[in-house]
């Protein structure tokens, strides 16, 4: 058998048979030689299956030139030989390294003698010398665009990465429920998810707050008044980290997920304004709005020590502090 065109062709037959099985077989995102260990034994099959084919092919030439008369296979053996010569690949390779035979070894070597060592005057191969004139061609166009033209340079491509690579990250936080955290959170007010947050609330949080969020030993969750501030973000961000030090509610960061968490603080939100059974006193400092627009909030002075404002058609009553 020919060594290295058999070597060569039983590669390329076990490269096309596993491109093959990759495209063929369904795996989703996993290689399927990973996802279906089974596609190795095939691979092994058609590994043996190449070798036979190598095998029985250079038999049948054996036995066909042992068939042939002298002169035939005088002819053949000629033949065979012409084509080595006429190799494009081995000729190109040769004249890659541009080595001298050995026999041809006299005609470069230099008069110089070193305790009967010569030196042979080999030229470099040209593959090299291509190599080292790519290298010339290449320095003289990076120095006219980027030094003569200011292109742009490599910190600059870097910051412009890092800038597309962040709005990347922005964008897909915006649909990744799971990445949510207190800076990206905004209120949900899908059914699904006002559901799912009173299933979350109801399941954690009704022993401290009641199951309709009156309050017991957790404050009052209907009124308008905040121990950490009202609103989606600080409302996730008290359910995230956890209440005030050695007397607030625990961090629940680590029992739910961002979801989880968005979810229910968007149904807390949405108790605000009902009427639990048994509501307890308010507790905290009353929260308004900073986004609410001014044209929706009236201002009344009902006497000296209260005001009562109208946010979005609901009245609020707060205490007059003087200074």
């Amino acid at each position: 058998m020919k060594t290295t065109a058999s070597y060569l062709r039983i590669i390329g037959f076990m490269v096309l048979a596993f491109f093959l099985l990759e495209f063929t077989v369904e795996s989703g995102d996993t290689w399927a030689i990973v996802k279906y260990p089974v596609i190795w034994a095939v691979l092994g099959l058609v590994f043996v299956f190449a070798i036979a084919i190598e095998v029985i092919s250079e038999t049948l030439k054996s036995i066909l030139f042992r068939g042939l008369n002298e002169e035939a296979q005088a002819k053949f053996l000629a033949a065979e030989e012409q084509r080595k010569e006429n190799n494009w690949f081995k000729n190109t390779y040769k004249k890659l390294l541009a080595k001298k035979p050995l026999e041809k070894e006299e005609e470069i070597v230099l008069d110089h003698n070193y305790d009967g060592i010569r030196e042979l005057d080999n030229t470099l191969p040209p593959w090299w010398v291509y190599m080292f004139y790519a290298t010339i061609i290449f320095a003289v166009v990076y120095m006219v665009r980027y030094h003569i033209f200011d292109g742009i340079d490599q910190d600059q491509e870097y910051e412009i990465a890092v800038a597309e690579a962040r709005a990347e990250i922005e964008e897909y936080k915006k649909t990744a429920k799971d990445l949510i955290d207190v800076n990206t959170v905004e209120i949900l007010t899908g059914k699904q998810d006002i559901a799912a947050g009173k299933t979350v609330f109801e399941a954690n949080c009704i022993a401290c707050h009641k199951v309709d969020g009156g309050g017991g030993i957790g404050p009052n969750l209907t009124d308008d008044y905040w121990i950490l501030g009202g609103g989606i973000k600080n409302v996730f961000n008290t359910v995230s980290e956890g209440g005030r030090d050695g007397k607030g509610m625990v961090a629940w960061k680590t029992d739910l997920k961002p979801s989880e968490m968005a979810q229910v603080s968007s149904y807390v939100l949405s108790l605000h304004g009902t009427t639990p059974a048994d509501p307890k006193e308010p507790e905290g400092d009353l929260w308004i709005d900073p986004n609410a627009p001014v044209e929706e909030v009236e201002v009344k002075i009902i006497d000296s020590t209260k005001i009562q404002m109208k946010i979005e058609d609901q009245p609020v009553t707060g205490d007059v502090v003087k200074e």
